[in-house]
Formats: structure tokens, sequence, C-alpha cells
């Protein structure tokens, strides 16, 4: 009996030691890819595959990786490395992270801080801290320093000494790190030469013939122009920001720009309004954290913002709705033609005294300066008062076509400046505003714009050029597909128009004259940006104002090669300078960088 009694003790003790290790086992989740070092796809809905919403990421470290889709320019040029030496420490810093968590069970811990792409957390396989080992691996970068800069350098000797190549997976064909032909392969793989000798062929031309390879590349290799143009021009009561977006090649988060530097100072200086119409939204989080702070300071905050028909808004700008008590949508209830037009507005009102609009949305690519845009902050009770008028419209519910013309004058002077201010559609501003300033230029018009479409406006640019005003235009790569597009009426009618040539957008919706106007805001030239959009312009006049635009217009001509006078740019295509490596569907076509017809 005693027997009998220990040995049902004995199972139940092992019984349960098995249980306790498939509980152990089982717990946490399972990492079943590593992006880079700092990103990861964790299956946390335990259904074997990588779904939306599933990857993580450690936050405020960099590194090198190995993918061949990440830019990683910036980071070349700061540790003085050539495109091998990156992958070579990339590969490293890859396989570090692939070692420790690469189909491991882990523990997560989320942050509250997030992106468009990723969930900020710590992992912990089993007692290790990721975040701790990646920090002492040699791999790590924070504000621009390495952690271990001489575990660093003795890892990328050792990667060097591996000879890695780039296989192209589809091909079965092995390039050189800086091979033309293996840099922009879409289906690769880094392994060491001594591997891919073994069952894959050699490229011709890095590998088997080398100096036919330099004499490729030195013919075919773009040239980059760095230069760079200032961004920024203080005058009288005016701050006018503009993005040399030349120089600006992939966007991001980081608050680096003035763009979102000066958004973050209006709103930390206001005390107490903050009215925004907000046609896009990313999740910027130094932008998140002045808006917090402002709501702690008990600042009253509206939004209006566009919503699409039939479409709930997208995530990043709905999880930033939830956070704001006062909102209105212009969705028109039952009136699906007032719902399909646009409430394009892009500006910001702080304590009804500080007005901040043009075309730059509040999104990643605006706040970046990865696309051209320019904005204008205007120290102006009058002017701000003017505009909280058109909110308040829009904000009781009356969008577009509803609207109704402001009963005030539309002109206000801010120090030595004329500022006249419209709105769309009841104003009708191309046709009462902007074509009369055409048709009265003198010397010369320059429009640096996203899109020309407007009939109107289109003859009045013709005309001018007829009686000898100097008229040049620069035109965004994607805008050029349009269906009602002029340009190219506006090519035959001799006027020099260029298609531009980088991964950002021409968003712009601008025009210099004579030295004397700018026109900004977010109405692009087009019979919707008229007569049905909700949308804004200014007309500014001021010489110095004018002469500093004109300046960067003649910058970013001259940087666009004389080719673009009668070709377009496919906008996502190797032509089109960084849109391989931007991490951006350029054209609208839901394929991003070497996924693109165009980059491969």
């Amino acid at each position: 009996m005693k027997k009998k009694f220990l040995r049902i003790i004995y199972i139940t003790i092992l019984f349960a030691f098995f249980a306790g290790f498939e509980i152990y086992k089982n717990s946490g989740t399972r990492v079943i890819e590593v992006f880079s070092p700092t990103q990861f796809a964790v299956d946390l809905n335990s259904n074997g595959v990588y779904d939306e919403g599933e990857t993580v990421c450690i936050q405020g470290i960099e590194t090198f990786t190995s993918d061949l889709k990440v830019n990683q320019n910036d980071l070349m040029k700061k540790f003085n490395l050539s495109q091998a030496d990156s992958i070579n420490a990339g590969y490293m810093a890859d396989e570090f992270a692939k070692e420790l968590l690469l189909g491991k069970r882990v523990k997560i811990s989320f942050k509250p801080e997030r992106t468009s792409d990723c969930r900020y957390a710590e992992i912990f396989a089993g007692e290790i801290n990721y975040t701790e080992e990646l920090l002492n691996s040699g791999h790590a970068i924070i504000d621009g320093k390495l952690t271990e800069p001489e575990l660093f350098r003795e890892k990328l000797n050792y990667a060097r000494k591996l000879n890695l190549v780039i296989l192209n997976r589809k091909s079965g064909k092995f390039h050189k790190l800086d091979c033309r032909y293996g840099v922009k392969t879409s289906d690769f793989l880094i392994l060491p030469m001594q591997e891919a000798e073994l069952q894959f062929e050699k490229c011709k031309y890095c590998i088997v013939n080398p100096e036919k390879s330099q004499k490729l590349k030195e013919k075919e290799a773009p040239t980059l122009d760095k230069s760079s143009y200032p961004e920024s021009k203080d005058i009288e009561g005016i701050k006018f920001l503009l993005s040399d977006y030349t120089n600006h090649l992939t966007p991001d988060t980081k608050c680096l720009h003035p763009f979102c530097k000066e958004t973050v100072k209006l709103i930390n200086n206001t005390n107490s309004t903050l009215d925004m119409a907000v046609y896009e939204w990313s999740r910027i989080p130094e932008i998140e954290k002045a808006i917090e702070n402002a709501k702690k300071k008990g600042v009253q905050i509206r939004i209006v913002y566009e919503v699409k028909e039939n479409q709930p808004p997208r995530e990043e700008m709905n999880d930033f709705l939830n956070t704001i008590e006062n909102k209105r949508s212009d969705e028109i209830t039952e009136n699906k033609k007032l719902t399909s037009m646009l409430m394009h507005n892009k500006f910001i009102i702080s304590d009804k005294k500080r007005l901040m609009t043009g075309s730059m949305n509040f999104s990643r690519t605006g706040f970046s300066g990865f696309n051209a845009n320019n904005i204008v902050i205007i120290d102006s009770p009058a002017l701000s008062e003017y505009y909280t008028k058109e909110f308040d419209q829009m904000y009781s519910g009356k969008f577009h076509t509803l609207k109704n013309p402001l009963d005030s004058t539309n002109t206000f002077t801010v120090g030595a400046t004329k500022v006249s201010a419209y709105f769309s559609p009841q104003d009708k501003t191309v046709e009462k505003a902007l074509v009369p300033l055409i048709e009265n230029a003198q010397s010369y018009i320059y429009l640096p714009v996203f899109v020309i479409t407007h009939k109107k406006l289109t003859q009045a640019l013709i005309d001018a050029k007829k009686r000898g005003v100097d008229v040049k235009i620069i035109l965004d790569a994607t805008s050029v597909r349009s269906n009602h597009t002029t340009h190219e009426i506006l090519r035959e009618a001799g006027i020099p128009l260029k298609t531009e040539n980088y991964a950002g957008k021409v968003h712009n919706k601008s025009m210099i004259i004579d030295d004397k106007y700018v026109i900004t805001g977010s109405m692009n030239f087009s019979n919707s940006g008229e007569n049905r959009n909700d949308e804004n312009c200014l007309v500014i006049e001021n010489s110095d104002l004018a002469k500093f635009y004109k300046g960067w217009f003649e910058f970013i001509w001259k940087k666009i090669p004389e080719t673009y006078l009668k070709y377009s740019v496919r906008p996502e295509s190797r032509y089109s300078i960084g849109s391989c490596y931007d991490g951006v569907d350029n054209d609208f076509d839901g394929k991003i960088d070497f996924n693109d017809d165009g980059c491969k």
C-alpha cells in the first residue's frame, strides 16, 4: 500500500514537471522575422504568420542593416562608410539579432509610443533584455554615436574577411557589395562568397570582369547635387519656411526639419485656443507631445478634418482624433456629392492671433521636409480672426458649397507687408484673384506646383508668355498622369516646364510674380481646388519674400536636368532620385521601392 502511494506521488510530480515545462516552452510569443536589429515581426495572435499590427520596434536606437531596401545614406555619411561597409556592418548586426531572437519565444513589454509602422517595446528572451544586449553589442547607435566604437570596428573587420556578396535569388547570380546589379536586387540574400561559389553563378561584370563593371559604373552613375538652399526667411511679423526636398530623400518622424520644429513651437506657445484644419495626420511624437501639453495647460482645442466618403479615418488620424474632444468631420450626412468634396485645408490658429498655413500636410512626408512644401506663420490678430470665421463655418457643419463668403475685408497689413486671404469655393480664388495677378505681371511668373488643370489659369499663363513675360513651371512627376493636366498644352505654347525627378513630391501650390507677390496655400490650381474643395490661399505682397522664394525656385530648376523639359519622370523609378529607397508608394500603385516595376 505504501509503495503504491509513493508510485502515485512520483507519477504526479513527473506529470507536473512535464506540464510545467510545456507551459514554460509555450509561454510568450514567437519572433517569426527579423527585419533589422531594431524591427521584428512577432506572432502576437499565435497563428504562425506575420499579420498587420505585429511589428515591434526598439525605441531610440539606430543600427546598420544588410537590408538593401533600407536607405542608410545618412548613417554612411556620418561614419564615413562605403556602401559595401554599410552592408558588412549591417550583416553582423542582423546576424546578432537573429541569433538572439529569431524563432525564439519572447516576452513583450509594450510602450505607449508607437508609429504608423511599429509598436515600441522591450523584448525579453528568457532572462535576457534584448535592448541591453544590443547596447553592448557594438552595433547600437544613439544620438549619432556608437555605444561601443571599438567593438563595432572589430566586427566590421571580421565581416570584411568573410568577403560577403549579394545573391540575386531570382537569377541565381551573386555580386560584390558595391555592384550596381547587386544593390538593385529585390529578392536578395547576403552571404559569404565561399558559400555562394558552391552553388551559384558569378556576376560577369563585377566578379568575372570587374574592369568592365568599373567602366559601366563611371559612365552610368548619376551625379547627386548635394548643394542646399536656406529653408526659412523672417520678415516683420511673418516667418516663411520651405523645404529643400532635394536633400531630404526619406521621410521620418524625428521632428528635425524646421517645419516640425516651428509647429511644435507654435503649439507650445499657445495659451487659450488652438483651432486646426487637418487634411492628413501622421503620428509625430514631438507634435503629439506638444498637443498633450497644451491640453494640460487648459488650451481649448478644436479640429475640423477630412473624411473620405464611406471610409473611416486612417488609423493614425483616428488614434489622434480619439484624444480630441471637440472635432467635426466634413461628412455631410446623406449627401454623397458634398461628402465627395475635400476638406483640403492645412492651417492652425493659435490664440486667435497667430496663423500657420501653407501646402504642408500634417504627415511624416510633410513635417520631415521629404515633400517640397512651404508654410507661413503670421502674427496678426486680424488675419487670425478672419481665418477663425472660416473655421467656425466648417465647425458648425458648413463645408464646401454650403459655406458663405465672409462679410469683412480680406486684406490685412502685417508690418510692411500686405496679405490678402481667399477661401474656396466661395471666393472663386483663381478667377477673381490669381488670373488678374497673372494678367498684370510684367517681368516673370514662376510656379512650383503639384498640379495644373485649371483652364483659365492655363490660358492666362500662355497669354503672359505671348506678351513677353518669363513664365517657368516646376511640376510634380505624379501630376502628368492626371486626366485633366494641361502641362502638354503649356509646353506646346513654348512655356518651359520641368517635371521634377526626386523621391518627394513638389507639393507646393504657389506662384512668385515680379519680385513682388508670393501666392501660397492649400489650393491646387485645379477646378476642384477653386469650385469644390475647402481651401485657403494667401496673396503676400513683399519684395524680400518674393526674391527669397524666387531663389529657391531657381535653385531647384538648376538641379532638374534639361531632359525633363521634354520628358516626364516616372515617379517611382531609378530616374527619380531616392524613390526606390524611401519606403513610400510614390506613384500610388500599391507597390513600394523594388516591388515597383520602375525600380527593377
